[in-house]
């Protein structure tokens, strides 16, 4: 399955409450839950202004519907083509 990564412009992201986020990851699953199991959210990063998620989905266009749907932003979408770590290095 394609894994993707999706940048999402959310200004103050990085000062947003454990509760907030919270809020966010439950609408997130919520929609998730309704677009079947082709889609799953792997794990997401937060920085100040942005929120960078993981997900394994078939296609982009998978991963649109859910922005519009959870009402997130997913300003990029990237198809990740490789993972390396420091394992790869020797």
């Amino acid at each position: 399955m394609p894994k993707f990564v999706i940048e999402r412009d959310i200004p103050g992201a990085g000062s947003m409450s454990g509760e907030e986020l919270q809020g966010a990851s439950a609408k997130s699953c919520s929609v998730l839950n309704e677009l079947g199991a082709e889609i799953q959210w792997i794990h997401s990063y937060v920085t100040d202004d942005k929120i960078y998620c993981v997900y394994t989905a078939p296609n982009a266009e998978l991963i649109e519907e859910h922005a519009r749907e959870s009402g997130f932003p997913a300003n990029r979408i990237s198809e990740v083509r490789a993972i390396i770590d420091p394992t790869r290095a020797g």
